[in-house]
């Protein structure tokens, strides 16, 4: 499959500049607000957010067409005896709040045995509004810039 995916990447800048004029509606271009930029299946600014968001965290898959990613378990040096693990859903190709979803689990290390512990509502609500201010911040940078 890395083999397919190389061949087409180096393909991709010339599909795009293929695709551009197949726009639709008459002789002008369809024309992308800010916030529907994407060149993945998902909104670039979300994608690119999430993974800024997890990047301490060891990714275990990625899918930027499908817009999941998840995280393998992370350890907290300062709490050895908990575990997180994350998957983030970017729903949409729009930049909105409702685009973004946040899964996590929990475990806690009890007598050498790993037993699922709940997670704080907080948490998951907390990553969420992470990722859609670096979103958000990505995306005044790209149109001020």
């Amino acid at each position: 499959m890395y083999r397919r995916l190389a061949f087409v990447f180096p393909l991709a800048p010339a599909l795009a500049l293929a695709l551009a004029g197949c726009g639709g509606g008459g002789d002008r271009p369809r024309e992308l607000a800010p916030s529907q930029i994407t060149t993945i299946g998902v909104n670039s600014y979300l994608w690119r957010a999430s993974l800024d968001t997890l990047s301490f965290m060891p990714l275990l898959q990625t899918d930027s067409a499908g817009g999941v990613i998840v995280t393998d378990w992370y350890v907290n040096p300062n709490t050895p005896t908990e575990r997180m693990k994350v998957t983030v859903s970017i729903l949409d190709t729009d930049l909105r709040a409702d685009a973004v979803r946040v899964a996590a689990l929990r475990e806690v290390n009890r007598g050498g045995q790993w037993v699922a512990s709940p997670v704080q509502a907080a948490t998951v609500q907390k990553l969420e509004d992470v990722i859609l201010t670096r979103a958000r911040d990505l995306r005044r940078s790209a149109v001020a810039g």
